[in-house]
């Protein structure tokens, strides 16, 4: 199992690195699956790669046939061939009846693992085989029907400080809230598993304000790779009230596809972290 678990690690890396952006389009959605490696650590006497090779290929021809047969998927050969997903795979028998199975199912375009489970099957004959095809090959394609994760570029939450001690001292320290702020709700939408965060660094973004630009976040996050911008802003009313707002644009368009807004909340400084959290999660992670 350990062996097994190390060989598909590695080709997870290999392939994450050298998968690409589908080339060409195709019936039906790509998905490229190569054979699945056999390595058989069981021990037993009896040398039995006949049998094995024979069981893995009538395994790879059913569970290709089983994904094509659905209608909204393709199965290609490789991830070169327009392929909007990539399954791999490998067998190992470690015992008289006990074998593991490793597969992976990438998204090419996004580079990121949609399925990455490890299953053990008994016996080594024809029917624990077929069964374990069958099993395998549900599992693969409820990883394919789930939506691929929205690329979205989140930028840094901006203050709108409309109190009379807006400078000064308390400069450094509301730009730390504010950080703070932005990493939280990035790493909120990012484990939802809807989004996938873009990095959104450089001084381009840094040199305005975004909440006063028209829109021009959404043409932003397009040219950084992103399908969506968000935006957020921090209105402080006094030192103990405030305002939540963000708006989330689609790249291409820019036409504004969500927005909250938090309504009147008292709290420190320090409270700004939990308040955008629980608005964007609501707004955009619960509610869908």
């Amino acid at each position: 199992m350990r062996r097994i678990s190390l060989i598909l690690s590695a080709l997870l890396l290999v392939v994450l690195a050298a998968v690409a952006s589908p080339a060409g389009a195709a019936t039906g959605i790509g998905v490229a699956m190569d054979d699945f490696s056999y390595t058989d650590t069981s021990a037993e006497p009896a040398n039995q790669s006949a049998a094995h090779e024979r069981r893995l290929a009538a395994f790879m021809a059913a569970l290709r046939r089983d994904i094509g047969a659905d209608g909204r998927y393709q199965p290609l050969a490789s991830a070169q061939d327009g392929a909007a997903f990539k399954v791999i795979g490998g067998i190992q028998k470690t015992s008289t009846l006990v074998q593991w199975a490793k597969v992976a199912v990438i998204d090419v375009k996004a580079k990121k693992l949609v399925m990455d489970k490890l299953y053990t099957f008994r016996g080594d004959n024809d029917e624990s085989w077929d069964r374990a095809e069958m099993f395998v090959s549900r599992e693969i394609m409820a990883a394919l029907a789930t939506p691929a994760p929205v690329a979205l570029a989140v930028f840094e939450f901006e203050l709108e400080d409309t109190t009379a001690a807006s400078a000064g001292a308390s400069a450094t320290s509301d730009a730390s809230y504010l950080a703070e702020v932005t990493v939280s709700v990035r790493e909120a939408l990012s484990q939802s598993g809807r989004y996938r965060i873009v990095d959104v660094g450089g001084e381009a973004v840094k040199a305005r304000a975004l909440r006063d630009c028209d829109g021009c976040e959404a043409a932003i996050a397009q040219t950084l790779g992103a399908d969506q911008s968000l935006i957020g802003v921090v209105r402080r009313i006094s030192r103990t009230e405030y305002t939540l707002g963000f708006q989330v644009r689609d790249a291409g368009t820019g036409a504004v596809l969500a927005r909250g807004d938090s309504g009147l909340r008292l709290g420190a400084d320090y409270s700004w972290r939990r308040g955008a959290v629980r608005l964007v999660s609501e707004k955009l992670v619960e509610s869908r």
